[in-house]
């Protein structure tokens, strides 16, 4: 691969693509979603920034550029095929309420193509979809008439541009809309062609059908985001329009190595040909590359394996992992090879790939050999129910004794021809727990692990956390996730250097004194655009309607007003007074990921 463009050179000539057209480069978030309890990880790269497409000003201006780490599992099933994965970096360039359409889709068209500054990509290789209209908005025509000329300057012939419309089951294929609430708006899609010879153009029924046999593969989006939803139907235009494109570095990093799938690219292909020693079965093969990354960028992330949520995904992946093998184990040599060469991969990007390097190893290993000691005794319970079908009693033992989860269960019986009762396993699973605890509904947007007197306490603490930080380090911070226990609390902010022992004592110092001036914790229930009006700060997401929670410590008021310390949306739970927390103290501040900082502090 020395004389290919590697994965790294082409995030790196993405991002300064876009810094020469005046963009600023801003780290990726955490793959667990910064206080919001509605999905478990981002899942796109548009979704930390909702905030500012939704009107919040960005600190790094109205034109931004990132690589955003994404976790998606919704395909799980489709792992091992040529393009799917359940980690992936989404290449994005952001513009709110400043270039619109001929920007956009001239940059995307530019950086494809040019050898210059760009991957050199054959143009007559490209194929693109374009909005075809419905009742809410007309037949995306300009982009139309913008691709055309692009192509005809670049002396591109044939059919190429399609117009696409709502299919039998009412699906859009290039409108994009964050829900029922809230900005939407036509899309530009483009597609690659991998087998290099459908360059002479298609026809709309032809590429549909290379598109249905992944001969064309769909390497961009731009999304143009000028209309507004309200339940569900588009009521008027946006004051801003804002343009939201990505670009998965998988599949761009397949086409432009000129590989047929992306496991055999400079990011998958390493992990692929250590999997070999394991089992001999391709997909197999692929199934351990692809889990075996997803769990390492989850641990760097603060993730870890348990039954509910998050943890459970990561448990998930790992045994599903664990059990693609043909020895049924992943060795300790084994995992640090592994983590060895995801660090070699990213690490100089992700840094926290690297510093986590031990905890990421250590959790893989304790996992791996917890289920090691039940997985043939789980095995060997699976074949003496597996004659037709497996009950679902069957199943959730397997999960409860043997830690088989369900979908690892059904994996097994799938592959055998084996039917599974999910009815009764759903059935015994309730019996068992009260499901209400995984609900995402029951969950704080504060990072809660529970809700016991010291949880609640620390929850206050990190609102004093995150504006004493503000005060100290300056208004650019802003949390990037939280993870609370009744022992401690863990605060990720967006900060780019390390904390000097000064500022760490000037932070102390002004909690310190809140807690002993005894200031009241408020809860008001007001419009979002009273919230936004009054100062508060927060994660904004249109899934909070029009009446929004907010927390003010000191008084109720506007943010900067006297005896207002502090003022934030928030779900709660929180104490009365400042006066129950106690004395704050930082107990370690480090690096969590690319301009995120990371404190760790205790209450006494």
């Amino acid at each position: 691969m020395s004389t290919m463009i590697s994965s790294e050179e082409i995030r790196r000539r993405f991002l300064e693509f876009f810094r020469k057209r005046e963009h600023t480069i801003i780290p990726s978030a955490s793959l667990v979603p910064e206080n919001d309890p509605s999905v478990l990880f981002n899942t796109a790269g548009m979704q930390p920034l909702v905030p500012y497409l939704l009107g919040e000003v960005h600190p790094g201006g109205a034109r931004l550029v990132d690589s955003q780490k994404c976790v998606r599992t919704v395909d799980i099933d489709e792992i091992g095929d040529n393009t799917h994965a359940t980690f992936f970096e989404m290449l994005g360039n952001w513009s709110l309420g400043d270039y619109f359409k001929k920007e956009a889709i001239t940059w995307s068209f530019e950086f494809l193509t040019s050898t210059d500054e760009g991957l050199g990509l054959d143009p007559s290789r490209l194929y693109v979809s374009v909005f075809g209209g419905n009742t809410d908005a007309p037949k995306d025509e300009e982009s139309y008439a913008i691709w055309k000329k692009l192509f005809e300057d670049a002396g591109v012939t044939g059919e190429r541009i399609y117009f696409m419309t709502a299919d039998a089951k009412g699906k859009e294929p290039n409108w994009w809309s964050a829900g029922d609430n809230g900005p939407c708006g036509p899309d530009s899609e483009m597609f690659y062609d991998i087998t290099g010879t459908l360059t002479s153009g298609m026809t709309k029924e032809e590429y549909m059908s290379a598109d249905d046999c992944q001969d064309v593969v769909e390497i961009w989006n731009d999304v143009f985001m000028e209309y507004l939803k309200k339940d569900g139907k588009v009521v008027a235009k946006l004051a801003k329009r804002n343009v939201d494109t990505g670009s998965g570095l998988e599949r761009v990093t397949m086409v432009v190595q000129g590989k047929k799938n992306i496991f055999e690219t400079d990011l998958l292909e390493p992990l692929v040909n250590l999997a070999t020693t394991l089992t001999v079965d391709k997909r197999k093969q692929r199934i351990i590359a692809d889990h075996m990354r997803t769990a390492i960028f989850l641990i760097a992330d603060g993730v870890r394996p348990s039954n509910t949520d998050q943890g459970y995904v990561l448990r998930r992946l790992l045994r599903r992992a664990i059990i693609a093998t043909e020895v049924n184990e992943i060795t300790p040599d084994m995992v640090e090879s592994i983590v060895r060469i995801v660090g070699k991969l990213y690490g100089t990007h992700y840094t926290n790939i690297v510093t986590e390097k031990n905890n990421i190893i250590n959790v893989i290993n304790s996992e791996a050999t917890k289920f090691g000691h039940t997985l043939s005794q789980g095995l060997k319970e699976f074949e003496k129910h597996s004659h037709a079908s497996i009950s679902g009693k069957v199943a959730f033992d397997l999960f409860q004794t043997f830690g088989f989860p369900y979908e690892v269960t059904a994996e097994i019986a799938k592959e055998r021809g084996i039917s599974i009762d999910e009815k009764e396993y759903k059935t015994e699973l309730i019996k068992h727990q009260d499901l209400s605890r995984q609900g995402s509904e029951q969950k704080f947007k504060g990072g809660l692990a529970d809700t016991s007197e010291m949880s609640v306490k620390y929850h206050t603490a990190t609102h004093l956390l995150h504006e004493a930080l503000r005060q100290v380090l300056g208004e650019h911070v802003l949390q990037k996730g939280s993870n609370i226990t009744p022992e401690r609390l863990r605060f990720d902010f967006s900060h780019g250097e390390k904390m000097s022992d000064e500022q760490k004592t000037k932070v102390e110092k002004i909690i310190n004194d809140i807690i002993t001036e005894g200031l009241p914790v408020i809860r008001e229930e007001v419009s979002y655009d009273e919230a936004r009006a009054r100062g508060a700060i927060g994660v904004f997401d249109a899934k909070y309607g029009d009446i929004v929670s907010i927390y003010t410590v000191g008084q109720s008021g506007k943010r900067g007003e006297a005896k207002l310390f502090s003022l934030e949306f928030c779900g709660g739970p929180h104490v009365k007074n400042t006066n129950e927390l106690g004395k704050f103290k930082i107990a370690k501040e480090e690096a969590c990921s690319a301009g995120v900082r990371r404190i760790k502090a205790t209450l006494s």
